[in-house]
């Protein structure tokens, strides 16, 4: 068990201002920041982080939303990383998230959901690495 996870602020809580409040919840939840950066994903790099779902019918939109507008990507550390940051986050659909999670408080809808959180350690490091060179983490 790895206690690093990955997330990306996505483009329509930076839309909204949100970024700032989520980041705080974070911290406020015992998450360090490891590494951190504001960028925007081209529709070709969306694609590549994405590529998991590139069969899926949702590929295209989720891309499009992806590349729409800056988001936020940061490597978070604490005991237990990756559950525990998908406990903080909640449902994906925020209709079904619990109170308090990022996305019940933060998410517009299922497609527009705020946070990306990695779901395995193995994709928390993938996703890590695809954002940051070692160089970049503290």
């Amino acid at each position: 068990m790895s206690n690093r996870t990955f997330t990306m602020i996505k483009p329509d809580a930076m839309a909204d201002g949100h970024a700032g409040a989520i980041l705080d919840q974070i911290i406020k939840a015992g998450f360090k920041i490891v590494a951190m950066k504001q960028t925007r994903l081209s529709m070709e790099k969306a694609g590549e982080f994405y590529a998991v779902h590139k069969e899926r019918p949702f590929f295209g939109e989720l891309t499009e939303f992806m590349s729409s507008g800056p988001i936020v990507a940061a490597i978070l550390e604490k005991e237990n990383a990756v559950a525990d940051f998908r406990t903080l986050i909640g449902a994906t659909n925020p209709a079904n998230a619990e109170e308090g999670t990022i996305r019940k408080r933060f998410a517009r809808s299922v497609g527009e959901n705020a946070v990306h959180g990695s779901d395995s350690d193995e994709n928390a490091a993938i996703e890590g690495n695809f954002f940051f060179s070692a160089f970049e983490r503290f």
